[in-house]
């Protein structure tokens, strides 16, 4: 089960070169229910969610570069692409996704918990300006599809 909540940022955290940072490119075979193939780094996966906001199923499978290259070309809308880093907080790792391409920007910030209780409680730094949790504009699979995107401000 993944339970993560989702946050615009504004301003930018300081010295985001000391984070750990990945490179992703992600795709969608389909947004309902989802189905996603992403490369990271030098690691390729194939995720299936189910449907949900805040708590929905996850599952996630290994990838061959040569099978991730194979469903690639059969990716429905727009391939993603953005910069990850880790964040350290009190507890938790605040994922920050900075984002390029037709999203550059965009900049997202979500943090994975281990019950619906502890997401409810959790209170971030003062760098997240607005939770978006709930709003379907703002999840990868909706960017991936939406010819409208989001103001990013």
């Amino acid at each position: 089960m993944e339970i993560e909540r989702k946050f615009l940022v504004d301003p930018m955290p300081k010295a985001l070169e000391t984070f750990v940072k990945k490179s992703i490119e992600q795709g969608y075979l389909s947004t309902n229910p989802v189905v996603r193939i992403r490369k990271m780094n030098e690691e390729y996966f194939l995720t299936y969610k189910s449907s949900g906001m805040m708590e929905r199923q996850e599952v996630e499978l290994p990838l061959t570069k040569e099978a991730y290259e194979h469903l690639r070309e059969k990716v429905d809308g727009r391939v993603i692409t953005k910069d990850r880093y880790l964040i350290p907080y009190e507890m938790w790792t605040i994922e920050l996704d900075c984002f390029h391409g037709e999203l550059e920007g965009m900049v997202l910030a979500e943090v994975e918990f281990s019950s619906v209780e502890e997401a409810n409680h959790f209170q971030g730094p003062v760098w997240f300006k607005k939770e978006v949790t709930f709003e379907k504009e703002y999840h990868n699979s909706y960017l991936s599809q939406a010819e409208k995107l989001p103001d990013f401000s």
